[in-house]
């Protein structure tokens, strides 16, 4: 399997319009982009594979890994060439994130655990990248569904999500030989949510409402209100499912919010900074010289902004439906930021 070539990425993203056949339906503007690596198959046949994160080893970028959800098994974790490392067959897992911090010798992984409704806390060893599950909190609340996770000041919070329109906001204590939660405050939107994110810089937490449309909420007011970015439907390509969400983070709190319109196999990209400008749309194609078929039907994703070997401007991670047809083998498909940046003719930002 292909490892890192992303100057051939780049040069055939340029193309890739003339030489490969496009999705449909395409919208006025839409760009299109090539995966560069991706990973083995999730596992289990069907809709298995969900959510993706990446954890940055402190000191060898190399070894730095993706955790990708099985939400039909458990937590599995990948090396940046894509090869299976480890398997942790804990349940129904659905969405997961990471934090890191330098201020102790692990960092912490959060996933939504419909099998248990609970919030299934993981460590990452800073050296040897293990990825342990060290337990559960429960949330006390039926089929917890998206999950993001913040960290502020030294604590750790996770934002969490229901069908029936809930987001929660959690304080949550994760050390080797105990994990603890305690519900903050809940919010609540009208239909179905999955994807969030937090933005600690702005304060904000960036939420997909499947049917309706992306929000962002101030999650530190004492009565969050939530506020529409943009309406599924409307002249960006959002469309249903918005699934998966995430951000590019620049410096002093600019960047991009990143959110998967599912049904039409497309990603709308967002200033991250207040009133959240539109900056355009793209797919992502097959990558025929690198054998890599085109994503499909994406529900999880991540965007990382540090950089990676070969990747220094970071990485798109997303799930991909179909490998290559639906509910086949489903994966995880890595995207090089800079293809993202040239497409959408987005500045260069430093990154946070």
């Amino acid at each position: 399997m292909p490892l890192f070539r992303p100057a051939l990425a780049t040069a055939l993203a340029l193309t890739a319009a003339a030489c490969v056949s496009a999705p449909v339906p395409v919208i006025e503007g839409q760009k299109f982009v090539m995966a560069s690596v991706e990973t083995a198959p999730a596992g289990a046949k069907g809709d298995a594979a969900d959510d993706p994160a990446l954890w940055l080893h402190p000191t060898d970028p190399a070894k730095s890994l993706i955790l990708g959800t099985n939400k039909r098994e458990g937590l599995v974790v990948f090396a940046l060439d894509g090869s299976e490392v480890q398997r942790l067959p804990i349940g129904l897992i659905n969405n997961v994130d990471v934090r890191q911090s330098a201020d102790r010798p692990f960092d912490v992984a959060i996933a939504s655990n419909d099998q248990v409704n609970a919030i299934s806390v993981f460590l990452i060893d800073r050296q040897s990248g293990t990825v342990s599950h060290t337990g559960d909190i429960p949330t006390n609340t039926i089929e917890p569904y998206g999950i993001c996770q913040g960290r502020e000041n030294g604590r750790d919070y996770a934002g969490v999500t229901y069908k029936d329109g809930t987001l929660q906001i959690w304080s949550v204590s994760a050390q080797p030989e105990d994990v603890s939660g305690q519900l903050l405050k809940t919010i609540k939107l009208e239909t179905q949510l999955e994807g969030c994110v937090f933005d600690e810089t702005n304060g904000l937490i960036f939420v997909g409402e499947e049917d309706r449309g992306l929000w962002s909420v101030a999650y530190w007011e004492d009565a969050p209100v939530p506020s529409l970015i943009d309406s599924v439907g409307g002249p960006n390509g959002l469309v249903a499912d918005v699934e998966g969400v995430s951000i590019w983070r620049g410096a002093n709190g600019a960047g991009w919010v990143v959110a998967s319109a599912q049904s039409e196999d497309r990603f709308v990209v967002y200033e991250r900074q207040a009133p959240h400008a539109p900056r355009g749309s793209f797919s992502i194609i097959a990558n025929e010289a690198l054998g890599i078929d085109e994503v499909t039907h994406t529900d999880g994703l991540d965007v990382f902004s540090g950089a990676l070997p070969g990747f220094p401007r970071g990485v798109l991670i997303v799930q991909d439906d179909g490998n290559p047809r639906s509910g086949q083998d489903q994966n995880f498909k890595v995207v090089n930021w800079a293809d993202i940046e040239t497409a959408l003719g987005l500045p260069v930002l430093d990154a946070e």
